[in-house]
């Protein structure tokens, strides 16, 4: 019975080593080369074929010096202002992201997040979207070593190509052809602000016919645009 019990114990161990040095290799890997596909990606493909929908995927891998500054600068301002400081987690936010969800969950509305750009970038890239301990554990692992391996301007560049950005569509480059029929360097601020404004839901909200609430988000946006000036990545 104990030889059994080594036996499955070694399986399982060799496993768990095997999956880790397999995410590994991605993280490296994907320091230099394009995210071919993402598990929210295949999610929503499945979710698109199971509702009886056509599947559609539209992506284009575009480096950062084809996203317009503008893009950039709207995603840092509108989800992550300290992204440049931090080393992957910005804990007064999470405080207050705590803080607020509780009072949230009182009123039965739905929590907000207050995960960094390079959490998002993690959870994105290497997990599924579904909120549980694990998963979230899971993100801080991923996390931390993006942060480690990467550079800013890299976690910064992939958040734009991997992001869901509306129905079916994913990253800066597939979001300016298909809402405004031009490539991802000719972005405007308004447009990126835009773009930016609905990150938090771009299934529920629209970038082609934003309501009052995205469009005072999308001003707010420009404003901090305005306030924030460009980003530095020689500093890091």
């Amino acid at each position: 019975m104990k030889d059994k019990i080594k036996t499955i114990f070694r399986k399982v161990l060799k496993i768990m080593l095997g999956i880790t040095l397999f995410w590994h290799l991605l993280i490296i890997l994907y320091a230099f080369l394009p995210v071919p596909v993402t598990p929210l990606m295949l999610q929503r493909c499945a979710e698109q074929l199971f509702a009886g929908k056509p599947v559609t995927l539209k992506k284009d891998w575009v480096s950062m010096e084809k996203i317009s500054e503008n893009m950039a600068l709207a995603a840092v301002c509108a989800e992550d202002q300290k992204f440049m400081e931090h080393e992957g987690f910005d804990f007064e936010a999470i405080e207050k992201a705590i803080e607020s969800n509780n009072k949230r969950k009182k009123k039965g509305k739905p929590i907000k997040g207050g995960s960094t750009i390079s959490q998002q970038t993690a959870k994105n890239v290497f997990l599924f979207p579904q909120r549980s301990w694990l998963r979230k554990g899971l993100e801080v692992y991923f996390t931390f070593w993006i942060e480690l391996l990467w550079s800013k301007e890299r976690i910064l560049e992939v958040y734009l190509n991997v992001i869901e950005m509306g129905d079916g569509i994913y990253g800066a480059q597939a979001a300016a052809q298909h809402y405004y029929h031009k490539d991802a360097s000719a972005l405007t601020g308004s447009e990126a602000a835009t773009i930016a404004a609905c990150f938090p839901n771009p299934l529920k909200y629209s970038v082609q016919k934003p309501g009052a609430y995205i469009l005072k988000r999308r001003n707010w946006i420009m404003r901090q645009m305005a306030r924030w000036g460009e980003l530095d990545f020689e500093q890091k």
